[in-house]
């Protein structure tokens, strides 16, 4: 009589905590490796002659051109970024107005990372004497009688309440959860298959040696 050897019966359990355990850690690596900034210039606490034309924060991949705000302020509250951010390869650079004065000055700053995942900061610096105003503005930073253009200068993207469209992105849908519990899904149907089948066959292999003994009895 042909003998047939059945599986193992922690083989087909502990198999599947092997593979669930595979793909949990093969979507849980790129899930959790999120962008994240490496540096900034000025650099945190630097102390400044005079202030900046220019602040920028330089991170680990290039973030995306959406979303991207900076706020840079005087130690009486007063805004002096002018336009928007600008984002070259990895490193996202704000301008600065022009007249800025002596003090302690804090950034703020906020990008939607390659991955689509909001992130932001601070850092300060200091200065130890203000920077000289533009031609055509006065020492206060405003603009002078002549060639006066109303608004220019005033611009603070730094400060602007976040459009309600973009706002949703802070929390990205976790795709990666569906993918995982999908292929979870997907394992544990074939492997039940699998160990039915096995064990069907098993059944029918011995039905047919008990057949044949009865045959030669």
């Amino acid at each position: 009589m042909r003998q047939v050897r059945r599986p193992l019966p922690g083989l087909v359990p502990g198999f599947l905590a092997l593979v669930l355990a595979a793909a949990l850690l093969g979507l849980a690596g790129p899930a959790s490796a999120h962008d994240a900034a490496e540096s900034t210039s000025p650099a945190q606490g630097a102390a400044l002659a005079t202030p900046p034309a220019e602040v920028s924060v330089t991170f680990s991949n290039k973030p995306l051109g959406i979303g991207s705000s900076f706020s840079v302020k005087d130690a009486g509250g007063t805004e002096w970024a002018e336009g928007a951010a600008r984002i070259a390869d990895n490193v996202a650079t704000q301008k600065l107005r022009p007249g800025a004065p002596a003090g302690k000055y804090t950034v703020a700053w906020r990008v939607v990372g390659s991955d689509s995942h909001p992130i932001e900061g601070t850092f300060t610096f200091t200065a130890a004497s203000g920077a000289a105003p533009a031609s055509g503005t006065s020492a206060t930073g405003s603009p002078t009688a002549a060639g006066a253009v109303p608004g220019m200068g005033t611009a603070q993207p730094g400060v602007t309440e976040e459009p309600s469209g973009p706002a949703n992105a802070g929390e990205p849908f976790q795709w990666s959860i569906v993918l995982f519990a999908v292929v979870a899904v997907g394992l544990l149907v074939a492997l039940r298959v699998m160990a039915r089948r096995r064990l069907t066959g098993d059944g029918d292999a011995g039905d047919d040696g008990n057949s044949a003994e009865d045959s030669r009895g």
